[in-house]
């Protein structure tokens, strides 16, 4: 009987030593930041001992910091609650992401309460109270704006997104690659993207005189607005200048920034933050204008996976018209500000319909002038036709009348896609790969619809033609 006891207290022994070993080692590497490394090890401590605090903390700061949002939140609540000093600062960086701004303040003050009684430096901490505070009134003066579409595309070929006329000007990647230029429908100035000795990219222009371009320089006035420039747009009006940057005033990596000329000095104005939804807690940029189909787009890498960027598309205002924060329904001001259904940002069912005329004309029709009507769909340069009663010819008219509910059905698809794709970033693993099946799937009936569209596009034409002629 000794024996077996003695072999007993032997075993329990050695596992507490291996137990105190993996926890060691994953402290440590959470320490080292690997967090991938270390949260099976803080997953297992933490169902064995669900109520232990700090394994809650350690479990949840590593499904946060590896991309698990959704997986994180209990976890880190609950540490939360048990007053884990660090664990105030995750859950004030979650609710950060997930929009819910106040309760991130507070978490984050409440952080740098219990770093002041323990006599430790607040400053990282403070510096991240002013984003949560700063977010919180960006919230408050959210645009009314409508988004009408969104196209997920690989974020090195981003730009082949973007359906401009040709009196917007033109936008460019620069000859690295790493920045974009700017060209007026002129074509007679520049304003691009050049890189210093260190890295950090700043906004430049030049002018060409008769058939020689001037030497490139640094524009004036946007030393507060960030750094890393890039991005550059310039408005029709030769005024208005649109660009992207980071820094403090900005909601996450990059976000765009909006700025004016000002002749009498050869200065820019201070630059503005445009705000929500244009903005958010990811990398925005690209801010272009479309007047003559007045159209506008932004790129975001909001929920979206490595490599890709989502381009929006949406309807500029004449003037800027926000949210009514006192008497809107909190939840449909932080659903318009994400993004995450384009569809919540359609108040006015005409402005939307139209708008989604042109840009189906800049992308299928070949056309780019602006004219009110039912749709735009170009036949030659002698026929544009508005309505289905032009169609001479019955088959082309068929055809069209198939073109617009094609087009519905894409609409509604890429809604779906986007709602699935939002969804899946916020999903554990097994979720993750649960989804993904069915956005694949549905990524291929987009392109295969959109390629439906191309085709019925020139059937349509060279029916209709074919009826002219007779």
């Amino acid at each position: 009987m000794n024996k077996k006891y003695t072999l007993a207290l032997i075993a329990l022994c050695s596992m507490g030593g291996t137990y105190a070993q993996s926890l060691t080692q994953a402290k440590q590497w959470f320490e080292e930041g690997k967090f991938a490394e270390a949260k099976p090890v803080f997953q297992k401590l933490v169902k064995q001992a669900p109520s232990n605090a700090n394994y809650n903390f350690w479990y949840g700061a590593c499904c946060y910091e590896t991309g698990e949002l959704q997986e994180s939140q209990p976890y880190l609540e609950k540490s939360a609650a048990r007053k884990v000093i660090n664990a105030y600062l995750y859950l004030g960086k979650l609710y950060y992401t997930m929009y819910r701004f106040d309760e991130a303040t507070e978490n984050i003050e409440e952080h740098i309460q219990w770093l002041e009684k323990k006599k430790r430096d607040t400053s990282a901490a403070e510096k991240e109270l002013d984003r949560c505070r700063q977010a919180a009134r960006m919230l408050r003066g959210t645009e009314n704006v409508a988004v009408i579409d969104s196209f997920v595309v690989d974020k090195n070929n981003f730009l082949s997104a973007y359906k401009l006329s040709k009196e917007s000007g033109n936008i460019s990647l620069t000859e690295n690659g790493s920045g974009t230029s700017f060209t007026n429908e002129l074509g007679d100035k520049m304003i691009f993207t050049q890189a210093s000795e260190d890295g950090e990219t700043s906004l430049y222009s030049r002018f060409k005189l008769i058939d020689k371009w001037e030497d490139a320089k640094p524009l004036s006035g946007l030393d507060e607005s960030g750094h890393n420039q890039n991005y550059p747009f310039m408005a029709s009006d030769g005024i208005t200048l649109y660009f992207g940057a980071e820094g403090d005033e900005s909601m996450g990596g990059y976000d765009i920034f909006v700025t004016r000329y000002d002749s009498d000095d050869n200065t820019y104005l201070r630059p503005d933050n445009i705000g929500m939804p244009f903005n958010s807690p990811y990398n925005d940029y690209m801010y272009a204008l479309d007047d003559l189909n007045n159209l506008g787009w932004f790129a975001s890498n909001r929920y979206q996976p490595e490599g890709k960027v989502c381009v929006y598309v949406f309807v500029p205002n004449s003037t800027k018209q926000v949210y009514d924060y006192e008497t809107a329904d909190p939840q449909a001001i932080i659903d318009a500000a994400t993004l995450k259904e384009i569809k919540k940002t359609w108040s006015d069912p005409d402005k939307v319909r139209i708008a989604r005329q042109h840009l189906a004309q800049v992308l299928y029709g070949g056309s780019t002038e602006k004219k009110k009507s039912d749709f735009r769909f170009v036949v030659d340069d002698n026929a544009v036709y508005h309505t289905l009663s032009d169609f001479r010819s019955k088959e082309a008219r068929q055809m069209y009348a198939s073109f617009l509910q094609k087009e519905k059905d894409l609409a509604s698809l890429e809604e779906s896609l986007t709602n699935l794709r939002a969804a899946y970033q916020q999903s554990n693993k097994a979720g993750k790969e649960k989804m993904a099946p069915g956005i694949l799937d549905k990524e291929k009936r987009t392109n295969e619809l959109r390629h439906e569209l191309e085709q019925l596009t020139l059937s349509v034409r060279n029916a209709e033609l074919k009826a002219l002629k007779q």
